[in-house]
């Protein structure tokens, strides 16, 4: 549905542009960043944002992670016959972690596998609640499951599982001594990316993670810390089902967002021209379609937290362009599609 949706290139390019300020907002305060969305918004456009020279920096170190996806997928192309037809290498996984880290760690630890053991403290009791592997172990670890990830076995797996499974093993891992999280989730979405589903580059996971933080670092630990003589035997079902449900959750937010805006190539059918409306102007014109009409009174079941008066602006943008007309007296009347 989001695949096939008709949007004018306007909202296709605002859609993506939304989707990577969702997921460096997400991505970023997952981690602890306490930029807002609005000051992160002002950071990628290069506007001056007072805050601490780190959390800015996080903010631009992750757009520069997304806009090396992009380079991938774009050198890469598509997958052909539905599987995808590239090679990952673990120097893309240390890449990612030095765009993750730069100017944040030190040059010896970016992009570079942790030499030193760490572990993941409740930072408010101290108590440790997960003790990745040794470091000893990182770089062999991290070159299995990037031939898992080139295998056959691993090229027919459905990318969303897949993509669960690179994250997980990644977090599990934890083969660099910051930024752990962010790159698992990076090159989650990269492989999703070379499998072929990209889905329009609309959507963003981190948003689902961020809304429960605990919830996301509880079901990882939970996984890692399974009493298993062997960590093939681990069970990741539990890590699976909240990832894929994150998924699920996210692209259904998407796909009613794509529903909504894709009146306006119906409006380009009935007017013989392009005419692209904003957000609330689409909310009133799918209001309308839906229910039939719209009344004064029902200004605010769309829109609480707008002032009757720019509703009544929207209202008469859309009868200047022809798209609806007012039937009845000022304090009765109704909107109606013409």
């Amino acid at each position: 549905m989001i695949m096939n949706a008709p949007l004018v290139p306007a909202w296709e390019a605002k859609f993506r542009k939304e989707a990577i300020e969702r997921t460096v907002h997400h991505g970023t305060h997952l981690e602890g960043n306490p930029l807002s969305p609005e000051e992160v918004r002002d950071v990628l456009e290069g506007q001056e944002v007072i805050a601490r020279d780190r959390d800015i920096q996080e903010v631009i170190n992750y757009r520069n992670v997304l806009k090396f996806i992009e380079g991938i997928y774009i050198q890469i192309g598509p997958p052909v016959g539905g599987v995808g037809s590239y090679s990952f290498t673990i120097e893309t996984i240390l890449e990612m972690h030095k765009l993750t880290t730069e100017k944040i760690l030190p040059p010896e630890s970016s992009g570079q596998f942790r030499i030193r053991q760490v572990v993941i403290k409740n930072t408010k009791t101290d108590q440790i609640s997960y003790t990745p592997p040794p470091a000893v172990e990182v770089p062999y670890l991290v070159e299995d499951l990037v031939n898992w990830i080139n295998s056959d076995e691993g090229k027919q797996i459905h990318p969303i599982i897949k993509a669960g499974i690179i994250h997980y093993e990644l977090a599990r891992i934890h083969p660099f001594v910051d930024g752990n999280g962010r790159v698992a989730r990076a090159v989650a979405t990269l492989i999703l990316f070379l499998d072929g589903y990209d889905i329009r580059k609309f959507f963003s996971f981190e948003e689902y993670f961020d809304e429960n933080p605990m919830q996301y670092y509880l079901t990882l630990q939970a996984v890692s810390n399974q009493l298993v003589l062997d960590t093939h035997e681990r069970d990741l079902t539990p890590w699976l089902e909240y990832f894929t449900e994150g998924v699920a959750i996210e692209l259904n937010r998407v796909k009613e967002k794509v529903q909504r805006i894709s009146v306006d190539a119906r409006i380009k059918d009935k007017l013989g021209k392009q005419l692209v409306l904003n957000e609330r102007q689409m909310l009133i014109m799918e209001y309308i379609h839906r229910h039939k009409g719209l009344s004064n009174k029902e200004f605010r079941k769309i829109f609480p937290d707008h002032s009757d008066d720019t509703v009544l602006r929207e209202l008469k943008f859309l009868r200047k362009n022809g798209l609806v007309k007012k039937s009845g007296g000022t304090k009765k009347a109704v909107y109606v599609l013409k």
